[in-house]
């Protein structure tokens, strides 16, 4: 289903007790970008920022977007900007209102750092200096190294490799 790219790849499937992260497929990045709504996706659901990461998928990547699943509806999206380069790889996600507040980024940020820790890969963020939500859960994930910020003004924020 994948299509194999140059270096580690991350399991297909991925999994929490509460969370499936499934990948955004080429036909639900048409749907997504068409506007056309799958009846597994809640009605919020996709926002801009899914779609911006929709609009990246050309083909199955397992560092590509994934659908974030809880009680059986798509409530936002995770993903990498791409393979990793040079062991590190950027994150950015995120969720409708109404599955905010409830640890869902958390878990399953934390679902593919296991990954991402397993083929040892280091992971960045970045994330606006005011959303202290996102930046909550990126300190919660073990994102500790403060990098400053980006041209954008955005704080980068990266979590290295735990020790072997």
């Amino acid at each position: 289903m994948t299509e194999a790219g140059p270096g580690p790849e991350l399991p297909e499937r991925l999994s929490t007790e509460r969370l499936r992260l499934i990948l955004v497929t080429v036909a639900d990045a048409e749907d997504m970008r068409a506007g056309r709504r799958q009846d597994r996706w809640h009605p919020d659901y996709p926002r801009q920022d899914d779609l911006d990461a929709a609009s990246m998928v050309r083909d199955v990547s397992t560092w590509g977007p994934r659908h974030v699943v809880l009680d059986a509806l798509a409530v936002g999206s995770l993903g990498f900007f791409g393979p990793p380069e040079d062991d590190e790889v950027e994150v950015g996600y995120g969720l409708v209102a109404d599955a905010r507040g409830r640890g869902v980024a958390t878990e399953a940020l934390r679902c593919v750092l296991a990954e991402t820790d397993r083929v040892g890969v280091r992971v960045r963020a970045r994330t606006e200096p005011t959303n202290r939500a996102s930046v909550r859960v990126l300190a919660k994930a073990g994102f500790t190294d403060l990098r400053g910020s980006d041209d954008e003004g955005l704080l980068v924020m990266a979590r290295p490799l735990p020790a072997s």
